[in-house]
């Protein structure tokens, strides 16, 4: 048997969720299945629970998220949690940013695929864009790094007053203590822990939400931020 032909069928709930998309959502799962597996993107023990673990668990983030926004998903991998974000909420501009070749390859087949016109993969770490690509509202990510880790790669991309949305576990709480100095030196003013996707999935998504004020990654990104943006615009002169 082939790690496709063990994909499960896709539960009701994935109907509920996705709604007009869902066949573009049944689509994804059997390319993540198939060609995921066979490129290292995932694990072929995770495709019996693609649906549940995966696709839903990411899409139900959608909740948070607000209307007519653009976000970045940094370390996007396989497309989690952007392209099943994307599949629900056609209304977002959405950059997959992933540094490593075989996942943009397979991100790009992807979005083209499924006809995801609102979609753009770049190819590059949060830290190497910064200044080149437009600040954005929202930047989301899945199973990354730790927070406070991820928060220095992420905050610094979002515009004055946005929020970083990180999908995390039972641990949620915890690594939120743990980064509270580091994300104050990020200029973050708030921070929550949200549960996600009641009706849709159990146990529902744990989304830790990091809110900015006007200087997101603080006064040294600022400053890096600005010069990466001088930088880009001379090139573009050239």
């Amino acid at each position: 048997m082939t790690e496709a032909a063990e994909l499960p069928q896709a539960p009701e709930e994935a109907r509920a969720v996705f709604g007009d998309f869902f066949p573009e959502a049944v689509r994804y799962a059997e390319l993540l299945a198939d060609a995921g597996v066979k490129r290292g993107l995932i694990g072929p023990r995770e495709v019996p629970r693609l649906w549940e673990r995966h696709l839903l668990n990411c899409a139900v983030l959608s909740e948070v998220v607000p209307q007519n926004v653009t976000v970045c998903d940094v370390g996007s991998g396989a497309g989690l949690p952007g392209i099943p974000l994307a599949l629900v909420r056609p209304d977002l501009k959405i950059t997959l940013l992933e540094p490593l070749l075989r996942r943009t390859n397979f991100l790009q087949e992807v979005v083209e695929l499924l006809g995801l016109d609102h979609v753009t993969v770049v190819r590059g770490r949060a830290e190497e864009v910064l200044g080149s690509l437009p600040p954005v509202h929202v930047v989301t990510a899945r199973a990354v790094a730790p927070l406070d880790r991820l928060a220095g790669w992420g905050v610094p991309l979002l515009r004055p007053y946005g929020e970083m949305l990180a999908l995390k576990g039972d641990t949620a709480e915890e690594e939120l203590q743990g980064a509270r100095a580091a994300l104050s030196k990020l200029g973050v003013v708030e921070t929550s822990v949200l549960h996600v996707g009641e009706g849709h999935v159990d146990p529902l998504s744990t989304v830790v939400r990091v809110e900015v004020g006007e200087s997101p990654g603080g006064v040294r990104f600022a400053a890096k931020r600005a010069k990466a943006a001088r930088t880009s615009r001379t090139r573009r002169r050239r």
